[in-house]
C-alpha cells in the first residue's frame, strides 16, 4: 500500500513509518515540523512539509498522490499544556483532524489507522480494557476521544475502515539490526517522564520532579503502563494489514504492567548507574492516578505481543539513544 503518514517526522510517527517500509509499504510523510524533525524521517520515505489544517495544501496532496491508507499521528500531546490552552488543542487536534477526514473522503481514501491514547479512559485501579468507561481527565485526552467519535461516524456514514489504537506510555528508542539506537524521543518542550529523568545523568538538570506523592497508589505517585515505541509501530502494521477484513477496530496497546513514577526513577538509576535526585512538588492538573492497559483484544485478534515488555529493556534503549544524542536531533534539521 501507499500510506500517508501525518506527523511522520515525530517520535512515534517516524518509527511507525520505518516499520511500514520494512513491511514492504510505500510511505509519504506529511508534517509541518512544528514538533517533528527531518532527521527522524526514515530513508526512502517521501517527505512533504505541510499542515493538515491547510485545506488547499491537503487537496493538492491527495490529488497529486494515490494513497491507499492514512496513518494519522499529527497532534499536540502535552496533557498539562492542554489544560492551560484548551483552544489550541481543540483547533489543532480536532478541527484539523476533521479537515483530514474530509480530504480522505473527497478523494476516496477509506482506510485509516489513528493514533489515539489511554487518556480517553477514566482512571481505574485495575487494568483497563476497551469496554471500560471513557472519561478523560484532561483536554488532550478529550480531543482524542472527540476524534475517535468523528471517525466512528465517518465509518458509519461514509464507509471508512479504521483502527483506533489507544497507546499507553510510549517510550524507548528504535534499534537497528546492529543493535544501535537510531530514533528516539526528543520533544520540544519535553514533558515525558523517562526522557526528563535521563536528563539528570546527562547533566542537563539537577533533579527530576515528582508531581505529587499523595495519589491513592502504593507509593503515592501516579502509575502508568510503559510500552516500547517499536512495539507500538508493529501494532500499526498488523492493524493496517487487517483493516479490510475487520473494518472497525479499537485496541489498547500496553504491557499490562503498571509502574509508579518512583519505580521508573529507580529503574533509571539502575540502568544509568546515576543516583538521580528527585524532588516531590505539587500535582499537575489533569493527571489520573492509574492508567494500565489490558491488550488481550489485540493479542487475541491480531496476534500482537510486546517484544520488549520490561521497563529495564525499554529504558536501556532510551538511555543508549540519549547518550548518543544528548541534545536530541541536530540543530538545523528543519525543526522550526
Amino acid at each position: 500500500m501507499h500510506i500517508l503518514v501525518t506527523g511522520g517526522a515525530g517520535y512515534i510517527g517516524s518509527t511507525t513509518a520505518a516499520h511500514f517500509m520494512q513491511a514492504g509499504h510505500r510511505v509519504t510523510i506529511y508534517d509541518n515540523l512544528s514538533r517533528g524533525h527531518l532527521a527522524a524521517i526514515p530513508e526512502g520515505a517521501e517527505f512533504i512539509r505541510g499542515d493538515i489544517g491547510d485545506h488547499g495544501a491537503l487537496s493538492v496532496l491527495f490529488q497529486s498522490h494515490k494513497f491507499d491508507a492514512v496513518a494519522h499521528f499529527a497532534a499536540f500531546i502535552e496533557a498539562g499544556e492542554s489544560m492551560e490552552k484548551p483552544g489550541k488543542y481543540f483547533r489543532n487536534n480536532v478541527v484539523n483532524s476533521q479537515a483530514l477526514l474530509d480530504a480522505m473522503m473527497d478523494n476516496g481514501v477509506k482506510r485509516l489507522v489513528f493514533s489515539s491514547t489511554a487518556a480517553v479512559y477514566a482512571s481505574k485501579n485495575a487494568t483497563l480494557n476497551e469496554e471500560d468507561p471513557l472519561g478523560p481527565s484532561n483536554v488532550y485526552g478529550h480531543t482524542k476521544l472527540m476524534i475517535e467519535e468523528m471517525i466512528h461516524w465517518y465509518a458509519r456514514q461514509a464507509g471508512l475502515k479504521y483502527a483506533a489504537l489507544r497507546y499507553f506510555n510510549a517510550c524507548g528508542s528504535m534499534v537497528d539490526s546492529s543493535g544501535k539506537s537510531i530514533r528516539g524521543e526528543a520533544h520540544q518542550p519535553e514533558t515525558h517522564l523517562i526522557p526528563l529523568t535521563l536528563q539528570v545523568p546527562l547533566g542537563q538538570r539537577s533533579e527530576i520532579k515528582i508531581y505529587g506523592d499523595d495519589y491513592p497508589t502504593q507509593d503515592g505517585t501516579c502509575i502508568r503502563d510503559y510500552v516500547h515505541v517499536e512495539d507500538l509501530a508493529s501494532a500499526h502494521v498488523l492493524a493496517l494489514e487487517a483493516i479490510d477484513e475487520r473494518g472497525e477496530m479499537t485496541y489498547n496497546l500496553g504491557n499490562g504492567r503498571g509502574y509508579s513514577v518512583k519505580e521508573v526513577i529507580d529503574v533509571a538509576r539502575k540502568v544509568t548507574g546515576h543516583e538521580i535526585p528527585a524532588q516531590v512538588v505539587d500535582r499537575r492538573p489533569g493527571d489520573g492516578a492509574v492508567l494500565v492497559a489490558s491488550s488481550e483484544r489485540i493479542n487475541d485478534e491480531l496476534g500482537w505481543q510486546p517484544r520488549r515488555p520490561t521497563l529495564e529493556a525499554i529504558i536501556a534503549t532510551a538511555w543508549a539513544w540519549h547518550q548518543a544524542h544528548p541534545h536530541g536531533y541536530a540543530e538545523g534539521d528543519g525543526n522550526a
